[in-house]
């Protein structure tokens, strides 16, 4: 095996820890992040740590890593370790994060749990203990918990931890590590606080990044390519980049919620638009997925016709996007006839090929609806925890996949009989037939393109375990018809018909549609999702449009997420837990803030988590203090000492240091959004924004304009400087925030056609440039009105469709005591009664407010929601 770390990670320690006391002979290899890609070519960016099981077998994260390790040397891990790594990569590393309650909250947690035990799953030492005594030692280590006063309040993890600590394989480790972080930063230039409040420090630049920062800020702004308007419908172009971008086709069985938002269409919106940036022609394709079972369910729960159902919720799924920004080239639907001619075509040429195969498949038959049951309308006793309403595919109270036919006491859900197993033919696609075809292409398109870690895993692991025939037909009525004699009472099963889509949504959009998807030597084909849908994305729809053999574009480009949480838990369709897009919109809080939180927390290589809490501090840190106070300074600099004009610049080796600083994070920001990595793209522009921050701060352009000529001509130079850069982070953030980026264009009175990416920063704004009238770009968000959003948000959720959930007549008594109530409060305060008792009469209408709009199925919004006022600084 061979472990690659990075030397200033402390996630790498884990690793050396657990190869260390697992006695597993690894061969450890320092790597710098910024060489990963070269030393593990077969990846395609920095993911360190890894270890390579074996030739061509990676495994990460680092908490899978260790229990690789633990399993080579010491045994399987147990249900248990698997717990601990949770909490460890989730509640552990927050508090880590944000230091002081968080971390004591994790603190008492441990304490409580060892107190029954010497360990955190039983009396010796597990892979638990050492993910979590790994993650710890850098805040003990330095004195991080000092103010918790851990030893005297935690004395059972005080014991935890010494007895640990004493162990000699794991000195070892840390002796190993201790040697790898050798690599001391050069002295900074400028330094600024991020939002967590730790000094930030940028490394001092070298000669030659000032050359080029000279060098490119003198060649100005005719070095920077026009950008280019969009023209429907987008074709491929001989000798351009040819750029198809698709994102999970959304299921119309509910509302978005955030996880699904962030899961694929933000995604690839940022995507799509960091491409338009640099001038790739580039079509962005999504739609909703319309044919199954869940349609079909959820028709039959709303009482309305399958047709109804899609055309309800692709209105909800559409109005929610337009919301969120999502600037699709096409959105569309999987229920035309396009998508039918499609599919039967590729059907049609695999059954031709022989890839398809006829087998009977044992299936619940309900005698008194007389048809076989989809997994979804069968309910009954769960076999694995006896739980009772256990759902056909899967149970939701202990979470195990089973098969409908593995059910005790089986009920249809449509008419409460009792089904009965009856064989159904059905057809398959022989994976099995198609594997060496699929390896060569897999092993390829990982090999040169974008896939990030869990896409290549999952494919991987699918490959390696051997691929076997799968169904692609269904017993159901909502689907795409089966053509073939003998099984036109079936439909195509969803995830053999659902990536077609993709080509008949982009059929619908262009008659040329072909030229995208019969293209693959000239379009690139960028696919993004969450992992749960990789394997259909990477091995079945591969296989499909293979085995066609119709020199299909197969996916190059492969980007999918982990989890994203909320709060403690998770988002639930079936239950309404979480924010769904449709409740967003009603929070009073901008578009482009949710868009920017969701991508600060993308989750691309773990699960994330949504907190309320997290959120308002990001948004009051990062947003209004540090991006939105930079830009409103360096405008009011210039619009109140230089009458709303770009000054003259004389610039100096100190601006120049600035401008290569912002230079090599622009390089980063490029590289970054070339793989996919938004999180880091964004923490890119926050870093531009931090260093123009700290540059004025350094300069003091308000002190300076009081004082000689030569201070005021100094003033002038910073002030064109930073509107400069102000100019650059509206073209950087655009692919994030495009509201908040046409606000800062139409602040600075930019040229409209000075928005495509450039590669250094160059004076773009030039002396005599008016500007416009400067405004604040984001308002603080008040703790209390998130507290109230996380209430608001905590249980279960209905699509508001003016439905009463209440009886008229307690909707009627509700409202004349509502009408009451407010008669009271002004009278209240018509006669300035006591501040006291106005208050306690307001808490008492708005909770009938509450209760009225509940009653009515309606959502409550709270007044106050956020300070109306934005940060504003002239210095």
């Amino acid at each position: 095996m061979k472990l690659f770390v990075s030397p200033c990670d402390v996630a790498s320690l884990k690793c050396l820890v657990a190869a260390s006391v697992c006695e597993v002979e690894v061969e450890v290899l320092g790597v710098d992040v910024k060489d990963a890609a070269t030393v593990v070519p077969f990846l395609a960016g920095a993911q360190l740590p890894i270890l390579e099981e074996k030739p061509g077998l990676l495994v990460f994260p680092p908490n899978q890593i260790c229990m690789t390790l633990w399993e080579a040397g010491r045994g399987k891990p147990t249900k248990r370790d698997a717990e601990w790594s949770t909490w460890e990569n989730s509640r552990l590393q927050e508090g880590i994060r944000h230091g002081s309650d968080r971390l004591q909250d994790c603190f008492l947690h441990l304490d409580t749990q060892l107190q029954s035990s010497s360990h955190l799953t039983q009396d010796s030492m597990s892979v638990a203990d050492l993910i979590v005594w790994s993650s710890l030692h850098e805040v003990l280590e330095t004195d991080g918990a000092g103010s918790l006063d851990w030893r005297s309040n935690y004395s059972h993890v005080a014991a935890w931890w010494d007895g640990l600590s004493s162990i000699e394989s794991l000195q070892s480790a840390l002796t190993s590590y201790r040697k790898l972080r050798g690599h001391q930063l050069k002295s900074p230039t400028f330094s600024t606080t991020s939002s967590e409040g730790e000094a930030v420090s940028a490394v001092a630049v070298t000669a030659e990044e000032i050359v080029a920062a000279v060098s490119a800020w003198n060649a100005g702004i005719d070095a920077v390519p026009l950008a280019e308007k969009r023209k429907h419908p987008i074709l491929p172009v001989e000798g351009r980049r040819n750029v198809l971008i698709t994102s999970a086709l959304p299921y119309v069985n509910n509302v978005p919620h955030l996880g699904n938002i962030i899961g694929c269409v933000l995604g690839a919106d940022v995507f799509s638009r960091y491409c338009r940036l640099q001038n790739y022609n580039t079509c962005y394709i999504c739609g909703t997925d319309e044919y199954g079972t869940a349609t079909e369910t959820k028709a039959i729960e709303e009482g309305v016709t399958p047709r109804q159902i899609c055309d309800k919720y692709y209105a909800i799924h559409k109005t929610v996007y337009e919301w969120f920004n999502i600037d699709f080239d096409s959105f569309g639907r999987t229920t035309t006839e396009k998508q039918t001619e499609i599919a039967q075509n590729i059907f049609w040429r695999l059954y031709e090929r022989d890839y398809l195969l006829k087998e009977s498949v044992d299936q619940l038959l309900c005698e008194t609806c007389n048809r076989f049951l989809a997994d979804r309308f069968v309910e009954g006793t769960c076999p694995l925890c006896a739980y009772e309403d256990a759902r056909g595919d899967q149970c939701d109270k202990c979470g195990k996949l089973i098969n409908a036919t593995e059910l005790k006491s089986p009920r249809c859900k449509v008419c409460s009989s009792q089904p009965v197993v009856r064989p159904s033919e059905h057809l398959f696609l022989d994976l099995t037939k198609l594997d060496p075809a699929l390896r060569q292409w897999s092993d390829k398109s990982i090999a040169e393109g974008s896939w990030s870690g869990n896409a290549r895993f999952i494919t991987r692991s699918w490959i390696r375990d051997g691929i076997k025939p799968r169904c692609i037909t269904r017993d159901l009525k909502w689907g795409t018809p089966v053509p073939l004699e003998g099984y036109t009472d079936k439909v195509f099963y969803v995830w053999f018909d659902a990536p077609i889509g993709y080509l008949s949504i982009t059929a619908n959009y262009t008659e040329q549609w072909e030229k995208w998807w019969k293209n693959p030597d000239k379009v690139e084909l960028f696919q993004f999702m969450a992992k749960d849908n990789v394997p259909f994305h990477s091995v079945i729809f591969p296989c499909s449009l293979i085995g066609a053999d119709d020199n299909y574009t197969l996916v190059g480009n492969l980007s999918s997420t982990e989890y994203l949480n909320y709060e403690d838990g998770k988002f639930s369709k079936s239950r309404g837990i979480g924010v769904f897009g449709n409740d967003a919109r009603d929070t009073d809080i901008p578009a482009d803030v949710w868009r920017f939180y969701l991508l600060y927390i993308r989750p691309e290589k773990q699960d994330s988590q949504f907190s309320w809490s997290d959120f308002v501090l990001k948004n009051n840190t990062e947003l209004l203090n540090n991006l939105g106070n930079f830009i409103n300074r360096a405008l009011m600099f210039c619009h109140k000492f230089f009458d709303g004009t770009v000054p003259s610049l004389a610039l100096t080796n100190a601006d120049f240091e600035l401008i290569a600083l912002v230079n090599r994070e622009l390089l980063l920001y490029v590289e970054n959004l070339e793989h996919i990595r938004l999180r880091d793209g964004l923490r890119n522009v926050l870093s531009i924004s931090r260093l123009g921050n700290g540059y004025i701060q350094a300069h003091k352009p308000w002190e300076l304009i009081k004082g000689s000529a030569e201070d005021k001509t100094r003033a002038g130079s910073v002030t064109a400087v930073a509107v400069n850069v102000s100019w650059l982070l509206s073209v950087l953030v655009q692919p994030y925030m495009p509201v908040v980026s046409e606000t800062i264009r139409e602040q600075l009175q930019a040229p409209a056609t000075r928005t495509a990416m450039l590669p250094h920063l160059v004076p773009c704004l030039l002396p005599g440039h008016k500007i416009g009238t400067p405004s604040p770009l984001f308002k603080k968000i008040e703790p209390e009105y998130a507290a109230y959003l996380k209430s608001r948000f905590a249980g279960k959720q209905t699509v508001k469709v003016g439905v009463s959930v209440a009886s008229a007549e307690e909707v009627t008594k509700l409202e004349a005591q509502v009408e009451a109530q407010g008669m009271r409060v002004r009278q209240l305060k018509a006669e300035k009664a006591e501040t006291s008792v106005i208050d306690g009469a307001v808490r008492e209408l708005l909770s009938l407010k509450q209760r009225l709009a509940k009653a009515k199925g309606e959502t409550t919004q709270a007044k106050g929601k956020m300070k109306g006022k934005g940060k504003k600084k002239g210095k």
